[in-house]
Order: structure tokens, then sequence, then C-alpha cells
């Protein structure tokens, strides 16, 4: 599996990052004739060699050669949605837009329909977020990592007034993002490129083992030397490595709650989108007996889950923590038995064999209606699926 490790020891910026791609390898005529896509005439793209300090990297600008008009967000989500480009493009793009208009907005109280890019300009936005996407794409890139991100400090003029650094559409974007300072007082994450960043890599902190193919570096328009304005890019290879995908853990210790009413709470976070839950018998102070909740779930699950544990539970508190969790490729379907469909799970190992587990509530359901031995519907029903598998 190709991946790519964003190494923003200097910062990042939308510039930065597609630079950085193209230095990696990513074809610049590959890159414009996807950028065609976007049925958006009037701009070309320049590439040339820059130095920042000892580094030299390439550096990328967006021409403007007819005049633009001016653009919000409803206007660059609209050219997006009319695009030509590929669906998994597309999306990621429009995420990206979004929560970086969402961000405008929040800081300055505005609808985010409404945003208008002032200083970095919309044409500059719409090429860097779609041609970081677009870059991932063409590159063959399955995963994607960054480090932790350095932020500057100090303050910056733009059309809103006088801002601090980080900016705050940057600080709004970084929520759950682990920062350092970076020592400039400068801008060193931009946020355009806080918004693709934090869209497009899963996972921030140290570089992931692989084995490295190519690097790039993509520079700034900054001439500081000290850092310098550069993004390093890493490119390798991950073999061997099941998918896998960044979930939560929440979990509890219970010793005052009527043992009956966990099974209630238990389906409940079911219902609320957990992936898992278990009850785990222990032991607390003074030798009282309790019990462990543990739930797995989707970081975006995390609310709804804390609500329905505090709600139908004696806790006073919940914890949480990141975990990564490895899967084996997996697909759902139906199969025919003579006593009703019954849904199948089948899971690819990694030395190429299949497991196949048809589901429990429906071989119970089957069961008593047909009053037959749920044991004879459970095998039926993975003996047949084996069969369409095979096919």
């Amino acid at each position: 599996m190709h991946i790519a490790y964003f190494d923003a020891f200097s910062g990042a910026s939308g510039d930065m990052i597609l630079g950085a791609l193209l230095d990696a390898g990513l074809p610049q005529q590959e890159l414009e004739n996807g950028l065609e896509a976007l049925n958006l005439p009037g701009w070309s793209l320049e590439t040339r060699r820059e130095a920042r300090g000892a580094i030299t990297g390439t550096r990328l600008v967006v021409h403007e050669e007819n005049p633009q008009p001016h653009r919000h967000y409803r206007d660059l989500k609209s050219l997006l949605e009319r695009s030509r480009l590929p669906e998994t493009v597309k999306e990621t793009s429009l995420r990206i837009l979004q929560r970086l208009a969402e961000a405008e907005a929040r800081v300055h109280g505005m609808d985010p329909e409404e945003v208008h890019f002032h200083e970095v300009g919309a044409l500059d936005t719409l090429v860097d977020v779609v041609g970081a996407v677009l870059g991932l794409e063409l590159l063959g890139i399955r995963h994607a990592a960054c480090s932790p991100l350095p932020l500057g400090h100090g303050f910056v003029e733009c059309s809103h007034g006088r801002l601090p650094l980080p900016a705050p559409a940057t600080v709004a974007l970084l929520g759950g993002v682990p920062v350092r300072s970076g020592g400039a007082s400068r801008e060193l994450v931009t946020p355009t490129g806080a918004a693709i960043l934090t869209t497009v890599c899963r996972t921030f902190g140290p570089m992931p083992s692989m084995i490295l193919e190519k690097v790039g570096y993509g520079v700034g328009s900054h001439p500081e030397a000290n850092p310098p304005n550069v993004l390093r890019l890493l490119v390798g290879e991950r073999k061997a490595e099941l998918p896998s995908r960044p979930l939560l853990v929440l979990e509890t210790h219970i010793d005052d709650m009527n043992p009956e009413f966990y099974d209630h709470l238990l389906e409940g976070c079911l219902r609320d989108g957990a992936l898992d839950v278990s009850l785990i018998p222990m032991h607390m102070k003074k030798n009282r007996p309790a019990v462990l909740v543990r739930v797995l779930a989707e970081p975006e699950k995390k609310d709804a889950i804390l609500r329905r544990i505090f709600s139908d539970s004696s806790t006073l508190g919940v914890r949480w923590y990141a975990v990564e969790r490895a899967e084996l490729p997996r697909r759902t379907f139906q199969v025919p038995t003579p006593w009703g469909s019954v849904t199948v799970k089948e899971a690819h190992a990694p030395d190429g064999s299949s497991r196949i587990q048809p589901e429990y509530d429906d071989c119970k359901r089957a069961a008593r209606e047909h009053n037959v031995s749920i044991l004879h519907v459970y095998e039926e029903a993975k003996r047949l699926a084996r069969g369409m598998s095979d096919k």
C-alpha cells in the first residue's frame, strides 16, 4: 500500500502541499489535465526550483491569465459539483472547502455560504485544494499521515483587520490535532493548509514504517530560511499490513447500579452507533464488585455514546482514548435458505482464506418461525453462503 507522510517541520500551506507532491514525482501535465475537469478557464500553473536556506524544492504559483470574478464558498461549491472530476476527488475536495468555510464563518460570525477567501484568493484556494486531492489520487496514495503541526506567533494584517497568529480559522481547523510551538514570529500553518491536511491525513504523529521511495520538498512564498519555508513529503510502500482505521474506546467503572439495567444500556449504545460494547466484572476499592463498561465507537459517535452512558447508567464520569483497529476486508450479503433469507458476513484473511458467519438474529428468527434447530439453520446458511462465495 502506498503511503505519504507530510513532515511539516516548518508548517504547511496549500501551495506547499501541492509543490511537495509535484517534487515527489507527480507529473505536472497529468495534474493540469486533471484540473481541466473544473471547467474553469483563465489560469495557469508555474513551477520553478527555489531554495530556502540549504533546502531546494518546487515552488508552485497559480497565475490568473484573465481577471477572475469574486467568488464565495457557494460559488466554489457549485463549480466543484458541476465539474467532471472523479467522484472521490470531488467529494474530498468539497469536504475540505466546507470545513474551511465553516471555520472562517465561525470566527467572523457569518453564514458559511457567504465566506469569501480574501487573503489567498478563491482561485488559488480551489486549485490548491483540488490539486492536492487529485495529486494524492494520481500518485496512488492510499494512506496519508502528518507530523504534529508547528504554529507561529505574532500578528498578521488582513481584510478582517489585525489577527493573532496562528490565525483563528487555522486554530478552529486543528481541533484534536497535535500541535507545537514553531518558534517563529510568522504564519507557519495557513487555514488552507490546515483544512487539507486535517481532511486527507488519517493520523498525526511519528512517521509510519515504510520502504521509502520518493521525497519531495514544497517551497512556500515566505523567503525566511530559519526555519526554511519548506514542507517535506515522504512517499513509500507499506507491505503486508491490514487496513486499519482510528476509533475511540469509551469506558467507565460502575459499582452502584441495578444489574438488570446493563442490558438496556448495552442496547442503547448499539442503537447509537457503537461498534461493540462489553461488560467486564471487576473489583474496586474496599473490594466492592463492579463492572467495567467498555464501548468501541467511531470518533463522530462520541457525543451520542457519552449522552447514552450518562443518561442510562449511574456513572459520574466517562473517559475515552484513541485506538487504531486493523480490520479484515469484509462484505455482507443475503442467502436464501428453506426458512427464509439469512444475512451472512464474509471476511477475507491475510492467507487468502475466507470466513463466513451467518447473523445470529436471522438464524434465531428462522428457527422460531419454522420450529427447527437453530444449529440446522446456521449450518445450512453457512453451506449456501460458501457455495455463493466460491462462484
